[in-house]
């Protein structure tokens, strides 16, 4: 079944959607034929003529069409994301069946070929986020598949994210189908007890593509001083607790994520009274810690995102070598840090060269450790190398 219309590329401009990339920018647009409506279902051709994929359509956005298929004979009906949801579900099997694990991403947009959608899992409830015009043309459908598949006990929508308003679209959030979340919702992660807050917390309340990463703590624990520099409510270092630290400095600027930390401390048998939390900036935090001679065995760096877009990223690197040249000089001889970036904007190799700036201007040898990556359940498509968002290094400050 064809699409409502026909998008005609301009010539030689086919290159990534032969590749399958899943992203037509408006500049590859000749013209549009037909009067397909924004978020419509288009057809995609070059600029002889031959049919190359089908995809939503959003004349309001730089992003003309995301495809969805390049089978001629798919049809982009119920069935279609009933077989996308199916795979994503699929993928997920082993966390699905995992009592140790109850917090995941179930559907990850565009890697996972549901370009537009996002799908958390939160213990019985899913938080789902429509972050373009195209899938919110199929909101309902694909809420009561979400229902058919997995039975949640209710369906939270988190549809408050930026890119919807490059979409045209308002911000959104509420329950969708079933009971509304309670003000915090319990899971486990690792065999570790968190509370979330669905409703108002950061992304969808917790940061799930960090789970694999926070495991890695484990050997770097015991008997640590660990600093949680943008702790948040304080994932990280309930960890580093859990696995032997003597002592845990939390430190963020938000308050009520603070006493969520000591929340999810009580929850796990751990005396919140053994650990400090600090309210404040975290670059003077930090800066304030060294005036003064703090020092630490374990430090961790996960920041919020320092640049949106690629504008950003000159600013956003002058920041990332702020607060790691202030993690350099807290670490004591030998001292390990966990240093992440979320920011798509910044490539791993410039994420690498920024620490190299910070450890030499902090006068410290540093050898890399590991490599930090967004967890499976957030996977990336080959053919979407964008979806690559979080990178960052195990260091060790000699």
């Amino acid at each position: 079944m064809p699409g409502n219309g026909t998008v005609i590329l301009q010539p030689g401009r086919e290159r990534s959607v032969l590749r399958r990339h899943p992203w037509i920018f408006s500049g590859a647009v000749a013209r549009i034929r037909g009067d397909p409506a924004d978020g419509d279902i288009v057809d995609v051709q070059d600029a002889g003529g031959q049919w190359l994929a089908r995809g939503y359509l959003n004349r309001r956005s730089q992003i003309t069409v995301r495809l969805l298929t390049w089978d001629p004979a798919e049809e982009i009906n119920a069935d279609f994301w009933q077989r996308r949801l199916q795979r994503a579900l699929q993928g997920r099997v082993d966390l699905l069946r995992s009592p140790h694990t109850t917090a995941f991403r179930l559907v990850h947009a565009e890697s996972d070929g549901l370009p537009g959608l996002i799908v958390d899992r939160y213990g019985e409830f899913l938080v789902a986020q429509f972050l373009t015009l195209g899938i919110e043309r199929w909101k309902d459908t694909l809420v009561s598949l979400l229902v058919d598949l997995l039975s949640p006990r209710g369906i939270y929508e988190r549809s408050d994210v930026d890119v919807r308003e490059k979409e045209g679209l308002p911000m959104r959030t509420g329950p969708l189908r079933g009971e509304p979340p309670p003000p915090l919702v319990e899971v486990r992660e690792n065999g570790l007890r968190f509370r979330v807050d669905v409703g108002t917390g950061q992304k969808t309340g917790f940061y799930l593509d960090q789970r694999e990463n926070r495991a890695r703590l484990a050997p770097f624990s015991p008997g640590a001083e660990v600093l949680d520099a943008f702790c948040y409510t304080g994932a990280f270092g309930v960890y580093a607790a859990w696995h032997g630290a003597a002592r845990v400095t939390f430190v963020d600027s938000s308050g009520p994520a603070l006493e969520l930390a000591r929340e999810n401390l009580s929850l796990n048998g751990l005396s919140p009274d053994d650990h400090e939390f600090v309210e404040g900036d975290v670059a003077r935090v930090l800066r304030a810690f060294r005036a003064v001679g703090r020092r630490f065995d374990l430090i961790i760096l996960d920041p919020p995102k320092f640049a949106p877009s690629a504008q950003d990223v000159p600013r956003a690197a002058r920041a990332y070598k702020d607060i790691n040249l202030q993690a350099f000089h807290l670490l004591r001889p030998g001292g390990i840090l966990f240093s992440t970036s979320c920011s798509g904007a910044v490539s791993a190799d410039l994420f690498q060269k920024i620490l190299f700036g910070a450890a030499l201007d902090a006068g410290r040898d540093v050898q890399i450790l590991g490599h930090l990556h967004q967890g499976s359940d957030h996977p990336v498509s080959l053919n979407f190398p964008e979806g690559t968002y979080l990178k960052g290094f195990i260091c060790r400050a000699l």
